[in-house]
């Protein structure tokens, strides 16, 4: 789980997350050649959006910083996993993410595609402009702004609500 940021903090249920993707499709105009899922945060959002929009070309980017203790001046991402550019040039591509913090992630995704000459538009759940290191970028599209720290369902620890993994018996 993120650590958190504020002391206020906000746990969203599945039905909120629902209401989250109902407020963002609509702000979602023409056709999408691509969706491309940020890891970890974008996977179900992205699902759901593509789901809703029907985009069946799916792609998904892992982008990795350096520890926070790291200045973030010399910072330089490493892409564990990334479509090539052959799939991304002159495609429209939505890039989904579950919340813009610092935008260090998203920003890095859409540099990376648009070098590829393709043409990126961001979608989060949570955009929060006050703590983004980009203050001239914002998400194209975003279901809500807030300075709380957001908890989604797929990141609740479910060890402290007692289900496992299924353990296998030996005998």
């Amino acid at each position: 789980m993120r650590q958190q940021e504020h002391s206020q903090q906000q746990i969203l249920s599945w039905s909120d997350v629902d209401s989250l993707i109902d407020k963002l499709i609509p702000q979602m105009e023409g056709v999408f050649d691509s969706l491309l899922m940020v890891t970890r945060g974008g996977i179900i959002p992205g699902g759901m959006i593509a789901e809703a929009l029907d985009i069946r070309h799916i792609l998904v980017a892992s982008v990795e910083f350096p520890s926070e203790d790291a200045p973030r001046l010399l910072a330089w991402p490493t892409f564990l996993q990334f479509p090539n550019e052959e799939i991304s040039k002159g495609r429209r591509i939505l890039v989904v993410d579950d919340v813009w913090t610092h935008g260090r992630h998203i920003m890095t995704v859409r540099g990376r595609l648009e070098a590829f000459g393709a043409r990126a538009e961001l979608a989060v759940l949570h955009y929060k402009p006050a703590r983004s290191l980009f203050p001239t970028h914002k998400p194209n599209y975003f279901a809500e702004t807030t300075d709380t720290f957001v908890v989604y369902p797929w990141e609740l620890n479910r060890r402290q609500r007692g289900v496992r993994m299924f353990e296998p018996t030996l005998g």
